[in-house]
């Protein structure tokens, strides 16, 4: 599934191309130009605009809360969805891939170099990830997640 989250959205959009999935963000969009990128690219609106709750639009998620990990939760477990494999850019949208230590050893700062060994860079802009604690924390809490809403549902 791939998406498109309203102005208000930043964060959301950030979490969800970390965890892999196909999100469109701009900060300056006007609902008009959201709704026909939306149509054009068959993508999924998320959206915190009471405005996009009054259309009948029927690919239109309204993310109810302010808080990041319940926005997150809800996307995943609203449209039942899982985890893709692959990561993407947090800030281009573009795929990552996995990349050997020493090709980007003059890329990150010298204490991430010396303590991480899993690298990925992006192949839109170029800008290299590693799974820091922040990133773990988080595709853990989702993966426990939904584990419990699977075995809440049987």
């Amino acid at each position: 599934m791939r998406f498109i989250a309203d102005a208000m959205l930043g964060r959301l959009a950030r979490w969800l191309r970390l965890l892999g999935f196909d999100t469109l963000y701009y900060p300056d969009i006007t609902d008009q130009r959201l709704l026909k990128l939306a149509r054009q690219e068959e993508r999924f609106i998320l959206t915190r605009d009471s405005h996009f709750q009054r259309k009948d639009i029927e690919t239109c998620l309204f993310i109810n809360s302010d808080d990041i990990d319940r926005q997150v939760f809800q996307v995943i477990t609203d449209l039942h969805l899982r985890l893709p494999d692959k990561s993407r850019c947090a800030n281009c949208n573009g795929v990552l891939e996995t990349v050997k230590k020493k090709e980007i050893a003059d890329s990150v700062p010298e204490y991430v170099y010396l303590n991480f060994t899993h690298f990925q860079r992006c192949q839109g802009c170029g800008n290299v990830y590693w799974e820091g604690s922040h990133y773990q924390r988080l595709r853990q809490k989702v993966q426990e997640f939904l584990k419990h809403s699977a075995r809440s549902e049987n």
